[in-house]
């Protein structure tokens, strides 16, 4: 995709959603890392249906610590591997008091080095919570980018870095939110919604998808 391509990509997104936010649901930096952690082969609705509940009781590494395994796993028994997770915020918990005096680093290298912390979250947190200009490549974003032609790569890392270099400013603090929700509720995996996308005519995929038939209206019975 070309340079004004691009522009009037973002334009569009930006005008339909000049404020765009994490569907997720945190109150600090901590509640969002472990947010994301959990997020993991989950919706985002789904993890906060669980974390209303766990950090109404655990807002900090401290109070998280203080729950202990058992009852952290009972609070994420909705969660997708949730044993595995558990453990993992815990063991993140335990990290960022014993390393980071209970807070959350703004450092992509430490957060890398916390349990169930890759790259992706890392540039979730970095962008989210300390406005970072990042891109937190997840499904949704490659598949947007590969498909609309704006960031083609083979892997999620080719992608990031092929936004990091193409996007340009204004749009690069809230480029990873528009991706990532224009491909959660238009630019779908199975059934794009081409008819009412903003930016379709800007779009590589072919063929564009049609706007699903109407019913015939049921004619009311004679007399």
């Amino acid at each position: 995709m070309k340079k004004p391509d691009i522009v009037a990509f973002f334009e569009r997104l930006a005008a339909d959603n000049p404020h765009p936010e994490t569907e997720l649901e945190y109150s600090n930096a901590y509640t969002l890392l472990v947010a994301v952690v959990l997020s993991a082969q989950m919706t985002d609705s789904g993890v906060n249906k669980a974390t209303r509940t766990l950090f109404a009781e655990a807002d900090t590494p401290e109070k998280m610590l203080a729950l202990g395994e058992e009852t952290l796993r009972e609070r994420l028994r909705t969660i997708n591997f949730y044993n595995t997770k558990a453990k993992n915020v815990l063991a993140l918990s335990r990290a960022l008091i014993e390393e980071h005096e209970g807070e959350v680093p703004a450092d992509r290298e430490a957060l890398e080095k916390l349990p169930g912390v890759g790259r992706k979250t890392a540039n979730v947190v970095l962008n989210t919570a300390f406005g970072r200009e990042t891109f937190a490549v997840d499904t949704h974003i490659f598949r947007v980018c590969n498909r609309t032609g704006l960031a083609r790569g083979k892997t999620p890392l080719d992608v990031e870095l092929k936004l990091d270099k193409s996007v340009p400013q204004p749009f690069r603090i809230h480029a990873h939110h528009w991706l990532i929700l224009h491909g959660r509720y238009t630019c779908k995996a199975r059934t794009p919604e081409c008819w009412c996308c903003t930016v379709a005519d800007l779009c590589a995929f072919k063929p564009k998808t049609p706007p699903p038939a109407r019913k015939p209206a049921k004619r009311a019975a004679a007399s």
